[in-house]
């Protein structure tokens, strides 16, 4: 592999899908189409009732899905994070180096976490997520050369959950300024912002360079329901400031200059994996020596192409589409 252009440490999780019945869903006293965090008991009654049933396997996690269609636009790009010594553990490995990704998984005693996708006739989609090992991903578990040969270090509020996981965050982001990589954060999630919002605050204005929200997670940030306002705010923390509202399109912002970046209208059938995928087009747009404006653009762009399939990554197919459009310069047409 050639260097590595952007490095990441993010929660690894092993999506599992499968089709079931109205019946499973009340079998396993579940609230049908809403995502909750499950617990060990509560992960295997369900991974139980689907030991018979055909599962499909694929590689998730929110920064997971930035960094493989990353790779899928050809960006030498590394992961880490932790797995347990278990089947999906392996399974997640091997897939994550099929997909062109350089692991940097490192394995402890525990099991894998997962996303258990149940999806019923309806096509409504049931989310049962178990972190499992990836709350114990410690100092140990990070490679600081990876850190240090990277130009971006990409990571999300997600692992600013346990003190084992600070603590790693904290020693990559020192290696991180000591080397010059630029530091990459999105907050990810409006819970992680109200848990941590004074953290996230004073390590935006002291440590980081780039930096993705979405309106709800700006507006916890700043105090302010005014997009372009609050992206302006986050501009004069850090070097380059990027805030996503939804159908509205979103803003990017460095010093006193604001881009307000449309969206490209498509029919969209599922929003999952849309924010992940708007930062992997950033950073590809980053990576290709694009203006901060024509990076949103791609971004943009990128971000309407996942929502009119289902999941958060593309298929292969459609990989090879947005490469050729790339190579045209189609895209933006």
């Amino acid at each position: 592999m050639d260097k590595l252009r952007v490095f990441s440490i993010g929660n690894i999780l092993i999506d599992i899908l499968a089709d079931v019945s109205e019946e499973d869903i009340l079998t396993l006293n579940l609230d049908k189409g809403i995502m909750k965090l499950v617990d060990d008991e509560e992960r295997g009654r369900i991974l139980n009732l689907l030991a018979k049933k055909e599962c499909v396997y694929n590689c998730g996690g929110s920064a997971p899905n930035t960094i493989i269609t990353l790779a899928g636009l050809g960006v030498p790009c590394g992961l880490s994070g932790k797995v347990g010594q278990d089947d999906l553990g392996q399974t997640y490995i091997d897939r994550l180096e099929e997909q062109g990704v350089k692991s940097y998984v490192t394995t402890g005693e525990g099991n894998t976490g997962t996303s258990i996708i149940l999806i019923t006739p309806d096509s409504e989609r049931t989310m049962n997520t178990s972190l499992c090992i990836n709350r114990d991903y410690s100092r140990d578990d990070v490679d600081l050369n990876a850190v240090g040969e990277a130009d971006f270090f990409y990571f999300t509020g997600y692992m600013w959950d346990t003190d084992s996981q600070k603590d790693a965050l904290l020693e990559a982001i020192n290696e991180a300024r000591r080397e010059g990589t630029k530091i990459v954060f999105d907050l990810a999630d409006p819970f992680a912002v109200q848990r941590s919002r004074d953290d996230f605050l004073n390590m935006i204005h002291h440590h980081y360079d780039i930096v993705f929200a979405n309106r709800e997670e700006a507006k916890l940030l700043f105090h302010t329901e005014c997009v372009e306002d609050s992206v302006k705010e986050l501009a004069r923390l850090c070097e380059i400031a990027v805030v996503k509202d939804g159908g509205n399109g979103s803003y990017v912002a460095s010093g006193d200059q604001v881009w307000k970046i449309p969206v490209f209208k498509v029919d969209s059938i599922d929003s999952t994996g849309a924010g992940d995928t708007y930062s992997s087009g950033f950073l590809y747009g980053l990576s290709q020596g694009f203006s901060l404006e024509k990076s949103g653009h791609f971004a943009s762009w990128l971000a309407s192409r996942i929502v009119t399939v289902k999941g958060a990554q593309f298929s292969e197919e459609m990989i090879g589409e947005i490469r050729k459009a790339i190579k045209e310069e189609t895209w933006d047409c």
